[in-house]
């Protein structure tokens, strides 16, 4: 029997499939919102067999200019057991076909790279792309083990530094309104500007506090009334996922970026997560940072595709020179598109 594709309406029940199979979260409903309020449209559906849901993937659709038509992309998915990893996968890449006539369906699983889900990738017809958006190489950490355990793969450094941040009189607790949420949005302007990295619109982030609520803690250090340093998190019921950091000045000279950091850790254990991502590492002082907390690194299955359409290769040679940012993307791809039409015309019938 055919495994077959229903789609999800309901955000209970979406969540909790969600949870069942350990996914991750950004598959969860909330995070599909906003992106459904920023460019993108969601396809959540689940894959039944025999009256079994055997997998469920939350599907971020997006248009492009004619005759590419769609990108269908998964976001640390799919969700499902190995052994219907590769039925899944096939009845994923068929719908984003015949439902949204995507060129290519681009999944980035939250699975190892040398995990018993990579044959079945394979399997399937998907092939590595460079086409990245979430960053394979990555810190995942143990939330089962103890602090102790926790603290001996860190620097000793790292180790005096967090100890002296929780015995100071800083309050490392939970953002609980939107008047708090704007020193967090502030606080990251200036990161952003000080490591020199972009960010999205301010509207965007209120849009994620809002629509993920407790999926979406931000820990935060206060002197008072005064934040100073922030972790802003995606929980689901397994996984904890770094989304967002920053620090103020004041709180680079207390180092209170470290008592954050261990903050958000065991508040995430608290709220039964069992691995905490620390959501990629570059060769960078931000992730130079992220590496103090640990001794190991993580690797993921990184970025693969699956052709949909015979444009796949003029598609695939456009998206690298796309992906530096959405406008750019458009006028390549839309030139990209204008070197294929020419070449569907002659091939239509009677042509």
């Amino acid at each position: 029997m055919i495994p077959a594709v229903v789609p999800c309406t309901d955000r209970a029940l979406w969540d909790d499939h969600v949870d069942r199979f350990q996914g991750h979260p950004q598959q969860l409903w909330g995070w599909g919102e906003t992106k459904a309020m920023h460019g993108w449209t969601v396809d959540r559906v689940l894959i039944n067999e025999a009256g079994t849901t055997i997998g469920c993937a939350q599907l971020l659709v997006r248009r492009l200019p004619l005759p590419f038509r769609a990108l269908a992309y998964i976001p640390r998915g799919p969700m499902c057991a190995p052994e219907n990893a590769q039925a899944v996968l096939n009845r994923l890449a068929e719908h984003a076909s015949v439902r949204h006539r995507g060129v290519a369906l681009s999944i980035e699983p939250d699975w190892d790279q040398d995990s018993v889900f990579a044959g079945a990738v394979a399997a399937a017809g998907f092939r590595p792309s460079a086409n990245t958006v979430l960053i394979p190489r990555t810190l995942i950490l143990d939330l089962t083990r103890s602090d102790d355990e926790l603290m001996a793969d860190m620097s000793k450094s790292t180790r005096a530094n967090i100890r002296k941040a929780m015995r100071s009189d800083v309050e490392f607790r939970k953002v609980k309104n939107d008047a708090e949420l704007e020193q967090v949005l502030s606080i990251y302007h200036e990161t952003a500007e000080r490591a020199g990295f972009g960010i999205h619109e301010d509207q965007y982030y209120r849009d994620i506090f809002r629509n993920m609520g407790d999926g979406s803690p931000i820990i935060g250090a206060f002197d008072g009334e005064q934040l100073l340093a922030f972790v802003w998190l995606a929980r689901s019921g397994s996984t904890a996922f770094e989304l967002y950091g920053g620090v103020s000045a004041e709180g680079q000279k207390q180092r209170v970026n470290y008592g954050v950091k261990w903050a958000a850790l065991q508040a995430m254990r608290e709220d039964g997560c069992r691995r905490y991502d620390f959501n990629g590492l570059l060769n960078d002082g931000i992730s130079d940072f992220k590496k103090q907390f640990a001794k190991h690194e993580n690797m993921l299955m990184g970025t693969w595709e699956k052709p949909l359409s015979p444009l796949y290769p003029a598609y695939a040679q456009a998206m690298p020179l796309a992906r530096r940012g959405l406008q750019t993307g458009r006028r390549v791809l839309k030139a990209a598109a204008g070197r294929v039409r020419p070449l569907l015309q002659r091939l239509r019938p009677g042509n």
